[in-house]
């Protein structure tokens, strides 16, 4: 008997961010496993449910439509919601139809309520009122670290009982290819400490930042990558200008590739994370990372980061300075880091995902892995 099931696609009306990569990876990763024929995908029949002006994505097994006249939550909320005819419901960006009850939804972290001084007063309202309502409606949570976890389930957004973790994964960047523009190629060396994010308080970018004369002094070079949505993140105090800073904006991620691959490291001060997919394409890359010892990073990077308190701007310099003077260091934390991503996969995140939507079918999925292993 076929089993029903639709992707809510709002993602590809969004601009990409870690969140949106996330959606766009998972649904990849979950549309090879239906053209492979995995054991938990037999007799479903997924489809991915977008707004009008979304962005293409290339699929062989998943059926894309295009549902409904407008978009965001009202979309989400009214025509998303009346296109699902029964079935099963995957909401892979922290939002989806409240009411509908056969929902799996990924709240990827407790950030609103963790760094408040990050988000505008619209953002953080709605984000407060609509994840708790989706952490009982909804039959399963999914995040992406045990922190997330462990955060949600604390502050009563999510029932422990029905949550569980599927992570970020990291083979998206082996898809990339280093390309340096004008600026990045400007910008990359052996002295650039390289940061991704924005200037939302919690990102703590302003730490490396004010910096930026003693590194200069020292040989060192700050890139920044990225920019902030005014409409969900307060950005803090007017950027610093200095000769050794440049600010590169939103890049491509050939362009990323290619700077992350040819500068002395990624610098991560972040006071809270989700996950921190940023630092696994790093590692992933051979790119060492430096990263604040706070939230999910020290779960995400085991032994293959270097670490510095997030508060103390002598330790990130030491850091930084024991990298540019260490060969033997920068070789080792490469090799570490392309060790740790490998931990992190989209695929074993996409099995994770249809072993909860066969559960919510009321499938055995224990005896339905020993089956499988029996026809290997």
């Amino acid at each position: 008997m076929a089993r029903h099931w639709t992707i809510n696609g709002r993602f590809l009306s969004q601009p990409t961010t870690g969140v949106q990569r996330y959606a766009r990876e998972i649904v990849r990763s979950l549309d090879a496993l239906i053209s492979e024929r995995a054991p938990l995908t037999r007799g479903l029949e997924l489809r991915l449910h977008y707004p009008p002006g979304s962005a293409d994505i290339s699929l062989n097994s998943i059926q894309p439509c295009e549902i409904g006249s407008t978009g965001g939550h009202l979309w989400e909320q009214t025509q998303l919601a009346i296109s699902l005819h029964g079935g099963g419901l995957l909401s892979l960006c922290n939002t989806g139809p409240l009411l509908y009850r056969k929902h799996i939804v990924c709240i990827h972290d407790a950030n609103v309520w963790n760094a408040p001084q990050s988000y505008s007063f619209g953002f953080r309202s709605s984000y407060k009122a609509l994840l708790p309502c989706l952490g009982k409606t909804a039959c399963n949570i999914s995040t992406v670290s045990n922190f997330s976890l462990g955060e949600l389930v604390r502050r009563d957004i999510v029932p422990a009982q029905k949550a569980f973790v599927a992570p970020n994964g990291h083979e998206h960047v082996f898809q990339w290819k280093a390309e340096h523009s004008a600026a990045t190629r400007l910008a990359a060396s052996p002295e650039t400490i390289v940061m991704i994010g924005s200037a939302a308080p919690h990102k703590n970018v302003g730490l490396i930042l004010a910096m930026a004369d003693r590194l200069g002094k020292a040989g060192l070079k700050i890139a920044v990558v990225g920019m902030s949505d005014s409409h969900i993140f307060k950005t803090g105090s007017a950027k610093p200008e200095a000769s050794n800073i440049r600010w590169l904006g939103r890049i491509s991620d050939s362009e990323l590739a290619a700077l992350l691959m040819d500068s002395l490291c990624l610098a991560f001060p972040s006071l809270t994370e989700g996950f921190g997919l940023p630092v696994v394409e790093a590692m992933a890359l051979g790119c060492p990372v430096v990263v604040s010892d706070r939230a999910s990073l020290p779960e995400v990077c085991g032994n293959a980061a270097i670490y510095a308190a997030a508060d103390n701007p002598q330790a990130w310099f030491d850091r930084f300075m024991g990298l540019r003077n260490s060969k033997a260091l920068r070789l080792q934390m490469a090799a570490k880091g392309k060790t740790r991503a490998s931990a992190y996969s989209w695929r074993a995140s996409a099995l994770r995902y249809l072993d909860a939507m066969a559960a919510a079918d009321g499938i055995d999925t224990e005896a339905n892995f020993f089956r499988a292993r029996e026809l290997t």
